[in-house]
């Protein structure tokens, strides 16, 4: 188990490093580029399964790899509701859409999910107790 929580970590941990999300005119944001408390909120999470995977808490890694699906989640929903409102004060729906399909969505997501994914499918480890009768 300790194996698999710490790979989850850091597949996690170097997919918030790597370009989430590509601005026009400024280039490739990060996860703390896309906002700093976004990011530290979810390198806490990443601590939180090292942690776990230290302890072989099979549970706490797999709430923090829930934890890190639900906030990749809601930071995608972030940026594609901040890329909208940004541009609210233009009066014209499709001049909105255009400007707000500036931002793309780039491939560290699927870094951070695919780190998520160890850490979800987390199990106990069956020991078998030596000199038991076998039936």
């Amino acid at each position: 188990m300790k194996t698999l929580g710490v790979a989850g970590a850091v597949i996690m941990a170097a997919g918030g490093m790597c370009p989430l999300v590509r601005v026009t005119f400024l280039g490739n944001w990060n996860y703390f580029q896309i906002d700093p408390v976004l990011g530290t909120c979810f390198y806490l999470i990443v601590a939180l399964a090292l942690f776990a995977a230290w302890l072989n808490k099979t549970s706490l890694m797999r709430f923090a790899g829930w934890a890190a699906l639900v906030w990749v989640i809601l930071t995608l929903a972030a940026v594609w509701f901040k890329s909208h409102d940004a541009f609210s004060f233009i009066h014209f729906k499709k001049l909105i859409n255009l400007a707000a399909g500036m931002v793309k969505y780039r491939w560290g997501w699927l870094v951070i999910v695919a780190g998520t994914l160890p850490l979800i499918t987390a199990r106990k480890a069956v020991t078998l107790v030596s000199g038991a009768p076998h039936q």
